[in-house]
């Protein structure tokens, strides 16, 4: 039952459900810099973690059964930010509450369970949406505008390389359990092709209006003896016939570039350097098709892609705004990323051949 307080409180109030890396570092910042928003309770298995969490809110309650903090007075949107194996029953109950439900990528670790639970979401009739936070980028948002605009003519390729360092031993900066989970087969669901491709699939459809509908994935296995993949490339096709090729890797040092993501058209290319991932920045350059010449494309360079998100899916949820985004589209993305897999791997004994 909600309080006084929580009745007259015209912020929106948040349940951040898993309290590692990416909530704690990404999220939780961005809403606490939100006048709009306000977390109401934080759960994790940890509860330790979920405690020293929500210590960083006033008034927020910790508790390590979803449950619970699902009925915490106040409580409209659920942040699942759970392992990937997690997702489906803790984004279902979440919404079973009648809370809106904003999910991690990928849905899941395996179709089955995003496809229950989409399913469950849309049965409670809430708000549901995928965390791609790189739809908020604000380059990225001047990036859709230019595409729409026909600044670039007739698009024909969009080149992404989004890719990081991950070895065996890795463990999120603040970890207390060094335990690196998205490695594991079964909790992640696969390695830096289920964990980084779907930004890019998502944000080309983002970027350009339409989808990627046909696609072949070939996977890596080649530094990092773990049993998932470390590295993968993606090509494909929209249904128009851009071409798209998204390479991923968990095998790139930190010392160099690894965040790339280019736009040809007839009439220019767009280079973006930096705009992929959690951070605000980055830039953006325009080069004239007719005269050669490059230019700076101006764009917030302060707000971070995570505020962008909560921001719009607050309209959402209180504001009676339109979610772009369907769940439903985001698990089509999904099949056609797996459905992508070639049988063909590159393992390091093989490439020695």
């Amino acid at each position: 039952m909600s309080t006084p307080d929580d009745q007259t409180d015209p912020r929106t109030g948040w349940v951040i459900a898993g309290a590692g890396w990416v909530a704690r570092d990404h999220m939780a910042p961005a809403l606490a810099a939100s006048a709009t928003s306000r977390v109401v309770a934080v759960v994790d298995r940890d509860l330790a973690a979920a405690r020293a969490l929500a210590a960083r809110f006033p008034g927020a309650v910790a508790h390590d059964d979803p449950a619970t903090a699902f009925a915490t007075p106040g409580a409209q949107v659920a942040y699942v930010a759970t392992p990937n194996h997690a997702h489906r029953e803790v984004a279902v109950a979440a919404a079973e509450a009648g809370l809106a439900v904003l999910c991690e990528k990928p849905l899941a670790a395996d179709l089955d369970d995003a496809a229950a639970l989409v399913q469950g979401c849309e049965r409670a009739g809430v708000v549901a949406a995928t965390a791609f936070d790189q739809r908020f980028h604000p380059a990225h948002e001047v990036v859709a505008e230019m595409v729409a605009r026909g600044d670039l003519g007739t698009v024909t390729a969009v080149r992404i390389v989004y890719a990081c360092w991950l070895p065996p031993g890795w463990a999120p900066p603040g970890s207390t359990t060094g335990d690196n989970w998205r490695v594991d087969p079964v909790r992640a669901g696969g390695g830096a092709y289920v964990d980084l491709a779907p930004h890019g699939l998502d944000l080309v459809g983002t970027l350009l209006g339409e989808d990627v509908v046909t696609a072949t994935t070939h996977l890596q296995h080649r530094v990092h003896d773990y049993a998932v993949d470390d590295g993968s490339v993606l090509v494909g096709s929209t249904s128009s016939g851009v071409l798209v090729t998204i390479s991923n890797s968990f095998n790139t040092v930190e010392t160099l570039p690894r965040r790339r993501l280019e736009i040809v058209g007839t009439a220019g290319q767009l280079v973006a350097t930096d705009t992929m991932g959690q951070d605000a920045g980055g830039r953006v350059e325009f080069l004239d098709a007719t005269t050669g010449e490059s230019r700076d494309v101006e764009f917030d360079r302060e707000t971070s892609p995570f505020t962008g998100e909560l921001r719009a899916l607050e309209a959402a949820v209180t504001g009676g705004g339109d979610w772009r985004f369907p769940m439903s589209r985001d698990l089509r993305l999904l099949r056609l990323l797996h459905g992508a897999l070639t049988v063909q791997e590159t393992r390091p004994a093989e490439a020695r051949r």
